[in-house]
């Protein structure tokens, strides 16, 4: 693969912007069908630094159609992917957004920079309502590669270096002006971008005076750390030809396999210790202690089974772990919700799986728990998520459509990309009933583990069934459990659930057994008994 950075002249004068405008253009004029990846700067759009809104804008516009188009026209005629960084509208207002460009010509993808510094909040006032927001990394897969994204100032945040990292990028696209920056600092920050997330780093720059030290500083750095080009404060253009499937990887920790760089970090992080609200993050599945209680349905007995009180107060109260059910809707979303039928815990009629999710939040939820609970909604499986994520470990029972099928293969992978997309694959577990859907569920998602559930035609046999199956966990419905099926499952590293209680006395009786979580439903009781 060979790439081409592209780094022009910039001035604090704009009346150098034509000349440095048509500088970018012969610069793509002379890329030839032997590259692959043309990067290009950070408001490429505007070729000079600019003091207010209203002469930004003025630039974007003179510009952006041209600058566009010829991106296009040169994607096509190199066959090459284009990356461009400019002004986008939007919402009435603009976005610092990077274009990208297929071979075709075809726009495929749109990044809008995460970080906006004070010049971009204030003086240009941009659009900046989504940065506000969850968002996951933005990665676009073309051929087969996975490109990822940072802008300029995105460049400093490097706790976010680590989530890039695990959605497996082959090569990051740094649109950027960093104007302030030493050559040898910018190294630095790339060099280390690249070695954290074991991806190629293509940042292409402008360029103050050749003879500068600060800004500038278009490069292309390996997985290694290795500066491959650094063109410093040269203006023009450089290519670099590497293999992006070379890849750097180490043992993870003396004697161990190799592995890459963030695989092994993640082994060990701990971010209860240094992250925003970490005081509130828990740790996760593999490394919480047993005997743990697991709040049924949410704390069911002071609010409405399923709902954002339930599981919010078993969580608040310290709840190990909180189960949840699943089902989709008939338009494929996803919510949370004990019975197949709505007739017990709402105002509706039929089936969950025969309503879309608008006909769903148009029922109450809440008036047959209570009075003070009427108008509650459905909850999306995403809004749990949202709101939990990282603060409890979550038993996530997902509901069999049938008993003889697999499950829809679609909505199974829904359900395990918004386990992913919330960075939850530590703190999750799929409860599953059937043998069909453990396998499929766990060649899907190997690395989400999978508690066995009950059948009512086999209750015995839910121990050998998850040694057969490589199943982390049991849940162990009364009264089809004995010692021995605990002691076999313990004997082969399975962690034994018990379904349920809500009496102290059999509690101590299944805590003397060995199980490892209570099931319950009086979180308050049953937690004290456990935590004793």
């Amino acid at each position: 693969m060979k790439a081409c950075i592209i780094q022009p002249p910039y001035s604090r004068d704009v009346s150098h912007s034509d000349e440095y405008f048509d500088y970018k253009i012969n610069m793509l004029d002379n890329c030839d069908d032997s590259i692959d990846i043309i990067v290009l700067p950070e408001y490429s759009d505007v070729p000079c630094a600019t003091a207010t809104k209203e002469e930004t804008i003025f630039y974007h516009k003179k510009y952006i159609n041209n600058l566009l188009d010829k991106c296009v026209e040169t994607a096509k005629r190199c066959n090459a992917i284009v990356f461009v960084n400019a002004l986008f509208e939007i919402n009435d207002n603009y976005r610092n957004t990077t274009y990208v460009y297929n071979q075709k010509g075809e726009l495929v993808g749109k990044y809008f920079k995460k970080h906006l510094p004070p010049l971009e909040l204030n003086t240009l006032e941009l659009d900046s309502d989504y940065t506000f927001e969850y968002s996951e990394p933005y990665i676009i897969e073309i051929d087969g590669l996975r490109y990822g994204f940072l802008t300029c100032y995105d460049f400093y945040f490097y706790e976010a270096f680590s989530n890039i990292a695990r959605q497996k990028v082959d090569i990051i696209i740094g649109c950027s002006l960093q104007r302030s920056d030493s050559h040898d600092a910018i190294e630095t920050m790339c060099r280390f971008l690249a070695y954290n997330t074991n991806a190629y780093v293509i940042r292409s720059s402008v360029s103050f005076d050749e003879s500068s030290d600060i800004c500038g500083a278009s490069m292309i750095v390996s997985p290694y750390g290795k500066v491959l080009k650094n063109m410093k404060g040269r203006f023009g253009m450089e290519t670099v030809e590497f293999n992006p499937e070379d890849k750097y990887y180490k043992p993870a920790g003396f004697g161990n396999p190799d592995a890459p760089h963030y695989e092994y970090i993640e082994f060990g992080r701990k971010p209860w210790q240094y992250r925003f609200a970490g005081s509130a993050i828990v740790n996760d599945d593999k490394t919480m202690k047993y005997p743990r209680v697991c709040a049924h349905r949410g704390f069911s007995t002071i609010a409405p089974e399923n709902s954002m009180p339930a599981y919010g107060a078993a969580v608040a109260m310290g709840a190990d772990e909180i189960e949840l059910d699943l089902w989709p809707t008939k338009d494929g979303e996803i919510v949370s919700c004990h019975d197949r039928n709505l007739d017990r815990v709402s105002t509706g009629e039929g089936l969950i799986i025969d309503h879309t999710l608008e006909e769903l939040q148009n029922l109450d939820f809440g008036i047959k728990f209570g009075e003070r609970f009427k108008g509650m909604k459905i909850l999306k499986f995403e809004d749990i998520l949202r709101k939990f994520s990282g603060h409890v470990i979550m038993n996530v029972h997902v509901k069999p459509l049938s008993y003889t099928e697999d499950y829809p293969d679609d909505i199974m992978k829904k359900i395990v990309g918004l386990v992913k997309k919330y960075d939850c694959e530590k703190y999750v577990y799929f409860m599953l009933e059937t043998d069909r859907q453990i396998k499929q569920f766990k060649a899907y998602a190997p690395e989400i583990p999978v508690c066995v559930g009950h059948l009512a035609d086999r209750p015995m046999e839910i121990v050998n069934r998850a040694i057969e199956y490589g199943c982390e966990k049991v849940q162990l419905f009364k009264p089809y459990f004995n010692q021995e099926m605990i002691d076999k499952a313990h004997e082969h590293g399975i962690k034994c659930n018990v379904f349920w209680s809500d009496d102290e006395d059999e509690t101590k009786k299944f805590l003397e057994m060995g199980v490892d979580t209570i099931l319950t439903n009086d979180y308050n009781l049953i937690s004290q008994v456990v935590k004793s």
